[in-house]
């Protein structure tokens, strides 16, 4: 009893308190090195898991992309077949014609661009036609026809120049013979070489001249009218043994005196257009070389060509001559006892181009 009891008090055993901190005391030293490995070690595997990841992903968008360009669209494929997307387009712009057309095939035969009839001032026109104005109205006719296809002129004057050494109605049978190609309007002015000459060496005063007969040939006509006005109330242009020339309100006429026979006058127009000075003699201003015989070989081309100042007209073979700006690639104006050759021009005859005679 002494042995458990002392002074009253009863003896007891250790609490969980005590047992607690006793081995807290007595804990291995390890512990928290082994839970630091242990957490680096789970470190390193959520790493090694994440690099993992990422590879297979990689490698999953690697293939679809190989895939992806194998499908669409194949090298030199584009845009890809029919079928599949896109679909195959409408060629765009769509396939045109050659352009400008090689060169011989322009413009088609019969054909002329189809351009807006190109304008000439009226005080332009006046300048067009001061070298012409005061040529009688028959040769006058022809030019304005003729010029009309400008691109035949040059080839009409060499030829004109080659066969200068014929004359009347042996030039008339030469260019039957030879089947000369051209126009009519240039073929009546073979048998003047000085007039073919004149236009020919001025190609661009020429297709000028034809481009305004065809879009405006009132106006042109006019504008010969207010020139011979002019040259008349100056006093140059007057009726003499060459020619007549008729005055009339609103037209003056100029016509040979033998219809067989017309002069070629020459002038400046510096001088007949303009106010003579005191004491100048008016009958030097214009000359006139030998006369051109038209003979009745000559009649297909030299039939009647008459000007009709009043109502603007150009009459050849009693016929109106009606060409056009709008129908000039296909207007064919009829010349009584005319063929146009079916083959090819032909040459049957010598040059001569230095044995020319006046005519």
């Amino acid at each position: 009893m002494e042995s458990s009891v002392r002074s009253g008090q009863r003896r007891v055993g250790p609490t969980a308190d005590m047992v607690w901190i006793a081995l807290i005391q007595h804990r291995p030293q390890h512990t928290m090195v082994d839970k630091e490995v242990q957490y680096e070690a789970q470190i390193k595997n959520m790493r090694h898991t994440s690099f993992m990841k990422s590879g297979i992903v990689a490698g999953i968008l690697g293939l679809a992309a190989m895939s992806f360009a194998q499908q669409y669209p194949p090298a030199g494929q584009y845009p890809p077949p029919a079928g599949q997307y896109p679909p195959a387009q409408q060629q765009y712009p769509p396939a045109q014609p050659q352009y400008p057309p090689q060169q011989g095939q322009y413009p088609p035969a019969g054909q002329y661009p189809s351009a807006p009839p190109p304008y000439v001032p009226p005080e332009q026109l006046n300048g067009v036609v001061q070298r012409i104005a005061l040529y009688p109205d028959p040769l006058l006719a022809q030019i304005l026809t003729a010029s009309t296809f400008s691109d035949q002129i040059p080839q009409a004057a060499a030829w004109a120049n080659q066969h200068g050494y014929l004359r009347g109605d042996e030039l008339a049978a030469a260019i039957q013979q030879d089947q000369l190609p051209w126009d009519p309007s240039v073929l009546a002015l073979i048998p003047f070489p000085q007039v073919l000459n004149m236009m020919g060496s001025d190609p661009g005063w020429t297709q000028t001249l034809g481009n305004a007969v065809l879009a405006n040939r009132a106006g042109v006509m006019d504008a010969v009218q207010q020139m011979r006005q002019q040259a008349y109330d100056y006093g140059y242009l007057r009726t003499n043994q060459y020619q007549q020339v008729i005055p009339e309100p609103g037209a003056i006429q100029i016509v040979p005196v033998n219809p067989g026979v017309v002069y070629v006058p020459t002038y400046s127009p510096a001088v007949v257009f303009a106010r003579p000075r005191p004491g100048y003699f008016l009958g030097a201003a214009i000359h006139f070389g030998p006369g051109i015989t038209i003979g009745a070989g000559f009649a297909p081309f030299w039939a009647h060509p008459y000007l009709g100042w009043r109502e603007h007209s150009i009459v050849i073979g009693g016929r109106p001559w009606v060409r056009t700006w709008g129908n000039r690639g296909t207007y064919v104006h009829p010349y009584e006892g005319w063929r146009r050759p079916e083959r090819g021009r032909v040459e049957r005859h010598d040059f001569r181009e230095h044995e020319r005679h006046d005519r």
